[in-house]
C-alpha cells in the first residue's frame, strides 16, 4: 500500500539525506543528535528502514540505529528506532520483496508517535539516495515530504559531488521539500586536491544553498563519535537550521 503517515511527529525536526549510499549519513547524523543531546535536548531519532542489517541474539539489528541510539542518549529500544530491518544490503524495496516482508508503514507511525512524547526534537535518516525504493509507490523522497522536516543533505567531497547533490537538491526541492543545507563529508583536510577545494562553492553558488560545514575524514570505532566530526558538526547552529520554514512548494 501507499505511504501512509497520517500524523507528523508533534515536534521539530531534521531529516538526513545523502546524495547516494554509504556517504556517511549515519555519522552525521548521529553526530547532530549529539549536538542537542549535550546541549540538553531530549533527542528522538528514527531510521524508518534499513538494509544491510546484522543477526543478533536480540534479533535483527541496524547498526545505523546502535551509533544513532549511542549519540543520542535516547531510552528507546532499536526496534522502535528502525521499524523496518532486511538483512540484504540492496535498496530496501528490492530486500523486502526478497524477504517476503513489506514495509510496514504503520510500525513507522507507531515509532513516531511513541518517541516524539517527551522529546525536543527529532532527527531522521534516510535510506540510501532519495530517489531510492522504499516500496513499490514510495521512495525515500516521500518520506521526507510526508514528514515536512528540512532536509540536511550529506555529500561525498571528490570529482562528481556537484552534479550529485546539486541533482538531489533540484529533486527535493521539485516534491516541495525544503534543504536546510549541504554537509560535505569524509573531507580529506590534509590533502585537498582542486575539486574538493572548489566543490563547496559551486555547490553553493548553482544549488542555492549553504554548505554548512566539512566534516574530515576521519576513522572511527562506533558507538564513539570521533573528535573531528563531532567540532565540524559544532560549528553549525542547528536549532536554527531546524527553524526554517518548509517551502510551500
Amino acid at each position: 500500500m501507499p505511504l501512509t503517515l497520517t500524523r507528523r511527529a508533534s515536534l521539530p525536526g531534521l531529516f538526513i539525506a545523502g546524495t547516494d549510499t554509504d556517504v556517511g549519513k549515519t555519522v552525521v547524523a548521529a553526530a547532530i543528535a549529539r549536538w542537542f543531546a549535550v546541549r540538553k535536548k531530549t533527542v528522538a531519532v528514527l531510521k524508518p528502514v534499513a538494509s544491510g542489517c546484522v543477526r543478533r541474539r536480540e534479533g535483527l539489528v541496524s547498526e545505523d540505529a546502535e551509533l544513532l541510539a549511542a549519540a543520542s542518549d535516547t531510552r528507546h529500544p532499536l526496534d522502535l528506532i528502525c521499524p523496518n530491518r532486511y538483512v540484504e544490503p540492496l535498496a530496501p524495496h528490492v530486500a523486502a520483496l526478497r524477504e517476503k516482508r513489506p514495509m510496514d508503514w504503520d510500525a513507522v507511525q507507531r515509532s513516531i508517535d511513541i518517541m516524539s512524547r517527551g522529546a525536543d526534537v527529532m532527527i531522521v535518516e534516510g535510506a540510501g539516495g532519495v530517489m531510492v525504493p522504499l516500496d513499490e509507490h514510495t521512495l525515500v523522497r516521500d518520506v521526507i515530504v510526508a514528514l515536512g522536516y528540512s532536509v540536511i543533505v550529506v555529500a561525498r567531497p571528490g570529482l562528481g559531488t556537484i552534479n550529485h547533490t546539486l541533482l538531489t537538491i533540484e529533486s527535493l526541492r521539485n516534491a516541495g521539500a525544503h534543504v536546510g543545507g549541504v554537509v560535505i563529508n569524509r573531507y580529506p583536510t590534509d590533502t585537498p586536491g582542486v575539486a574538493e577545494e572548489t566543490n563547496p562553492a559551486q555547490i553553493q553558488r548553482i544549488g542555492q544553498t549553504p554548505v554548512l560545514c566539512l566534516t574530515p575524514d576521519e576513522p572511527f570505532t562506533p558507538p564513539h563519535l570521533p573528535p573531528g566530526i563531532t567540532n565540524a558538526i559544532a560549528q553549525v547552529d542547528w536549532e536554527s537550521v531546524m527553524k526554517l520554514p518548509v517551502a510551500s512548494g
